[in-house]
């Protein structure tokens, strides 16, 4: 392909499922500087602004190109955005692919079919965006109900078709979704130049959805919980703590709507306390244990965690199992020191509760505090906490979350059980 045939304007995009076509006839070239692009290379699906020579064609932000190393080379192809540090987002490595319906259907059945393979399917994450070779989107199903996460512009173009071909995959199986709602409200769209999107797509339901995890009932709410209404990437982590808390006593922080909390409790915990910051998250919890019938064993406080365990610690407290799952305290490079410091504070003082042969279970959900930081501040908090530490597990995210090696942001979570002694 030549500059002039790169400045053909065309470009068809039809509603219908009948063969769509996201591409111009004729496609803008992006190349790249020399030297440039080594995180795409190693396996990445970024291309970053800085790392762009020249780019030959008209285009508008959104719209698929072609991507050339600097000699020429064809290295596949992505949607473009003049808006965002990342300029490329790479949908193939083949640059002969079409971004059509056929592409978009072969992407979503293998998701499916993966998720079928490594998950409980009842509830789960069927697009983990990059790592599922969709840039900027997430997909999360709970039970019969889809919600939708679009974070960049290109990908965003084609939401409506990808919800269409994936309820048509899912129906294949017998799996009837009966709603779908978008929750693109993060503040990363702003920095895609794009606007904050909640609502429904298509009819309207009921967004308190129920579903069941691990034996554990839930009501989630995909309207206004947390991202997406609820954390599916701990869900095996969740079972892990289970075969801890028969007879024990329970101190769960971050609690959020009280996964881990009633994952103890079903598992026969005798008495599970759950702290959180959030009114709705707490209300919601109540509402999951009176569901499972755990209201008389698992009771849940509207209280700072941060001001919670001094208090605890002072009032000479101690627990069989005590469980965090902070939120992410960095979400950037520039935070780490102060995030380093909230997980030492934490994990110090969550340690000082537990009982001599109890059980410490921790995580981070910061893609940014690595699996290298991360282990070093629980060894100094373990260190000031004057405990000693024998590792049961590491694990982290669930396979519905897949770490695509490569791309560094798809590895986020890590958790950690211990046996303090």
């Amino acid at each position: 392909m030549n500059a002039k045939d790169a400045t053909d304007p065309s470009f068809v995009c039809k509603t219908g499922l009948n063969n769509i076509t996201m591409e111009k006839d004729t496609l803008s070239i992006v190349t790249l500087k020399k030297g440039e692009g080594r995180s795409f290379k190693a396996g990445g699906l970024w291309i970053y602004d800085n790392e762009i020579d020249s780019i030959t064609g008209r285009f508008t932000n959104g719209d698929i190109v072609l991507v050339n190393d600097f000699d020429g080379y064809h290295l596949g192809k992505g949607f473009i955005n003049q808006n965002s540090k990342i300029r490329v987002r790479m949908m193939t490595r083949n640059a002969e692919d079409v971004i059509n319906e056929d592409f978009l259907r072969m992407r979503l059945t293998a998701a499916w079919e993966y998720r079928k393979k490594v998950v409980d399917t009842s509830s789960c994450r069927i697009i983990f965006g990059e790592a599922d070779f969709l840039p900027g989107l997430v997909i999360d199903k709970f039970s019969d109900v889809l919600v939708v996460q679009s974070l960049a512009l290109g990908i965003d173009k084609m939401k409506d078709a990808i919800i269409s071909i994936l309820k048509e995959i899912l129906a294949d199986d017998g799996i009837k979704i009966r709603g779908v709602y978008e929750r693109s409200d993060a503040k990363v769209r702003k920095l895609e130049g794009m606007e904050s999107v909640k609502g429904f797509i298509g009819d309207e339901f009921d967004t308190d959805v129920e579903i069941i995890e691990n034996g554990v009932k839930y009501i989630v709410d995909v309207k206004d919980g947390q991202k997406t209404g609820f954390f599916l990437d701990q869900k095996y982590n969740r079972l892990a703590v289970q075969k801890l808390c028969k007879n024990a006593r329970v101190l769960d922080c971050f609690t959020h709507t009280g996964s881990f909390a009633l994952n103890a409790g079903i598992a026969g915990a005798s008495e599970v306390i759950g702290i959180d910051a959030s009114e709705l998250a707490v209300e919601t919890a109540e509402k999951n244990a009176e569901l499972n019938g755990l209201s008389d064993t698992v009771q849940f406080a509207c209280r700072d965690v941060f001001e919670v365990l001094p208090e605890l610690e002072e009032m000479g407290e101690k627990f069989d199992v005590v469980i965090l799952d902070p939120p992410a305290f960095t979400k950037s490079r520039s935070s780490i020191k102060n995030a380093t410091k909230g997980y030492h504070e934490i994990n110090m003082r969550g340690l000082k509760l537990v009982k001599p042969g109890g059980f410490f279970c921790t995580c981070s959900c910061s893609h940014f505090m690595d699996f290298d930081l991360f282990t070093k501040t629980i060894e100094r908090a373990a260190k000031d906490a004057h405990k000693r530490l024998r590792q049961v597990e590491f694990k982290t995210q669930s396979p519905d979350h897949p770490i695509l090696w490569a791309a560094d942001e798809s590895y986020y979570l890590k958790f950690y059980i211990f046996q303090v002694l």
